[in-house]
């Protein structure tokens, strides 16, 4: 399927911009937010030091493009259970503050900075729960989140997540549904990641590329002649 001006115009208005999709874990940052947020928890004293164990053998399926995401967030999302939004605020801003921003590769802000220079729409696609992702898209100046969603239930977080997972196949369905609600439509797409699990989300813009990709991603790329982007960062953020 092409990501086409006709497959996403709405109202048949056609808008002179571009949208401009940016993964977040690994794309626009040199880490993952998720398993790192999982360290500023244990740190803290907030999760046993057992959920770095189990994400860690997840996050081995994840890179084999064979993670169970309902499992990983149930895992994930563990710590949060009990707790409201405005405790969970609070400790995200620290975190963002002291261990995404550093984190952010320079390259990624300059692509961004490209993209609003030619007055695209940007938007962040991320498999992290929106708990992290909308703060951290915030940071970066981007208003245009879908993240896996995360339930409430009478104020507080539940640890389970709520409607489609953007995750694999999850991504397109949520950007399908997140076009129909625009009052823009979009000359073409751009898209960036440095995933396999995001091949669906990739074969759908008009222009793919390809961030520090892995391996298997990195063939595919260069297989269908893709553009592959070295980003690189100094700050030895890794964990």
């Amino acid at each position: 399927m092409s990501f086409t001006t006709q497959t996403i115009t709405n109202n048949n208005i056609t808008m002179p911009s571009y949208l401009a999709i940016f993964d977040l874990d690994e794309t626009l940052i040199a880490a993952d937010s998720a398993r790192l947020w999982s360290h500023f928890l244990v740190e803290k004293g907030l999760a046993p030091v057992t959920l770095l164990t189990h994400e860690a053998t997840m996050m081995i399926a994840y890179a084999k493009g064979t993670l169970d995401m309902n499992s990983y967030m149930t895992t994930t999302l563990e710590p949060l259970k009990g707790k409201s939004p405005n405790e969970i605020k609070q400790l995200v801003d620290d975190f963002i503050q002291d261990i995404i921003i550093p984190a952010i590769y320079p390259q990624a802000l300059d692509r961004i900075a490209w993209h609003r220079k030619r007055g695209d729409h940007i938007l962040i696609i991320s498999a992290t729960g929106e708990h992290l992702v909308k703060p951290i898209a915030t940071a970066l100046g981007i208003d245009n989140v879908i993240a896996i969603e995360i339930e409430q239930n009478q104020g507080v977080y539940t640890g389970k997540t709520t409607g489609i997972l953007s995750f694999k196949e999850g991504k397109v369905e949520r950007l399908k549904l997140w076009l129909q609600q625009q009052k823009h439509s979009y000359k073409g797409s751009y898209g960036y990641s440095d995933s396999i699990n995001d091949l669906p989300l990739l074969s759908l813009v008009n222009k793919p590329f390809a961030v520090n990709p892995d391996p298997i991603l990195a063939m595919h790329a260069q297989m269908q002649e893709w553009t592959i982007m070295d980003w690189r960062h100094d700050n030895n953020i890794l964990r």
